[in-house]
């Protein structure tokens, strides 16, 4: 069985090779796609990035059939899966030795924002907050070193932090006539 630490051993290789290709010029921008289909008689969102799925559903008293977790479940879920790589990357990159390695993200969800009475509460996920749970032999300094290059590569932290314009269209097409 491998250890977090062989691991990061492995990833400071492919840091360093995937550096020298940008470097030689091989790096080129990728355009990320995500398809999102809702389904018949259950509504749960089937999301295919790739060649993979993921479910996205409502609870019960949402209409729906808690088969996965809802969107803002997901987007904390996202912003701790890229927090989590960006530590392992970080740890490879800066010699941190990592024994183990736990992230978890906290968020507050209101359903009622919006509605009379809760204009002012916010309709998205708020309050978000996120622990690590490091086992390590590094020094504190280490720590804090690692945890301010987390925080100022992490992709989607950043996302969320400084968030960007999104376009949007609506392409309709004509139900046929029953």
């Amino acid at each position: 069985m491998s250890t977090l630490n062989e691991y990061l051993d492995e990833k400071r290789q492919a840091i360093a090779v995937r550096k020298s290709c940008i470097a030689a010029g091989d790096g080129v921008p990728m355009t990320l796609t995500a398809r999102v289909r809702a389904e018949g008689r259950s509504g749960i969102r089937r999301i295919r990035i790739r060649d993979f799925q993921v479910i996205s559903d409502s609870e019960a008293d949402f209409a729906g059939y808690d088969l996965g977790p809802s969107s803002p479940e997901l987007q904390l879920g996202v912003l701790g899966s890229c927090l989590t790589h960006t530590f392992l990357i970080q740890a490879a990159t800066l010699g941190v030795p990592l024994d183990s390695l736990e992230l978890e993200i906290t968020g507050v969800f209101d359903p009622r924002a919006g509605s009379p009475g809760f204009e002012h509460v916010p309709i998205h996920p708020h309050e978000i907050r996120y622990v690590v749970f490091i086992v390590s032999s590094a020094a504190p300094t280490e720590i804090r070193v690692l945890r301010e290059a987390v925080e100022r590569n992490c992709p989607i932290l950043n996302l969320l932090r400084q968030p960007q314009a999104i376009a949007g269209e609506v392409r309709l097409t004509q139900a046929a006539d029953a």
